[in-house]
């Protein structure tokens, strides 16, 4: 069985959203899952978080960024191809209830996967307050669309070409410095920004829930590839999350875990390239 591809659309520089006719999957499809998708049978097996679905209609939306060989291969589709493989849901779904004051925060693309949560969380009867981030104005993605589902939305650039001059970190701390009450913070991002929320919250005793990516093969808890530290136990975050209490995640193995297969990925990507320039 294949999976058509049924809208594809270029959002920002390397950052692309793809629609994918997936009827299973968008009928069990929750706020917080993810899909291992597979373009053909000699591609590699990646995750990429569920940015919205559409039980009607059958689809499944993710949005993905070029880095590697697969992505950028991913990237190269159009709508009407198709691909070999669209698993899931996979992972845990979000722990939605009504809370109070919940606080979104979206670093880079990373915003796809808040927006759903931001969506259910205010279905739920909680306010939302979101803060979304980029390294410039020209990179910001689902602007229009966290606004709607947001009561508040706070915009942060590295470079202040919008919004806020500066970190998503600091819209956080000043929240929360001025006497907010936040009942829950969810952060998806660059671990390093995950990292950084939860030092921000930790002082003040916010519940802080974070959306792991670490290096996944399979999905189902086998492979042990994602293997993540939580409070000093082992967890696999393709069962037992993707999503996990920040303030318990040893974010520098995190980083660490990342980083083992760097070179192999950027030879790869490069052979890729030299490939597709004509090169051998």
């Amino acid at each position: 069985m294949s999976y058509r591809i049924i809208e594809k659309r270029d959002m920002v520089h390397q950052v692309h959203l793809m629609r994918v006719l997936a009827p299973d999957v968008a009928k069990a499809a929750k706020p917080g899952q993810f899909v291992i998708i597979r373009i053909d049978e000699q591609s590699e097996r990646i995750p990429l978080t569920i940015a919205d679905y559409n039980v009607a209609e059958g689809s499944v939306t993710i949005i993905f960024q070029e880095m590697g060989k697969t992505t950028k291969r991913l990237a190269a589709l159009r709508a009407q191809d198709e691909l070999e493989d669209f698993v899931g849901p996979l992972g845990t779904p979000s722990e939605i209830e009504k809370l109070g004051t919940v606080v979104l925060v979206g670093g880079g693309v990373g915003v796809a996967p808040v927006y759903p949560q931001a969506r259910a969380y205010k279905a739920a009867g909680n306010k939302v307050i979101s803060v979304i981030g980029a390294r410039s104005e020209n990179l910001l993605i689902l602007e229009e669309e966290m606004q709607a589902a947001s009561d508040e939305l706070h915009i942060c650039t590295d470079d202040g070409t919008k919004g806020h001059h500066g970190f998503v970190t600091d819209v956080l701390q000043k929240m929360l410095q001025n006497g907010e009450h936040v009942d829950r913070v969810v952060a998806i991002g660059p671990p390093i920004m995950m990292r950084a929320v939860t030092g921000v919250t930790k002082p003040f005793g916010v519940q802080t829930i974070v959306s792991l990516n670490p290096i996944m093969i399979d999905g189902t808890g086998m492979c042990g590839g994602c293997r993540v530290s939580v409070g000093g136990e082992t967890r696999f975050a393709c069962v037992d999350g993707p999503e996990f209490d920040g303030h318990k995640v040893d974010f520098n193995l995190l980083m660490s875990r990342l980083a083992v297969y760097r070179d192999e990925e950027s030879s790869s990507l490069k052979k890729h390239e030299c490939k597709c320039e004509g090169g051998k």
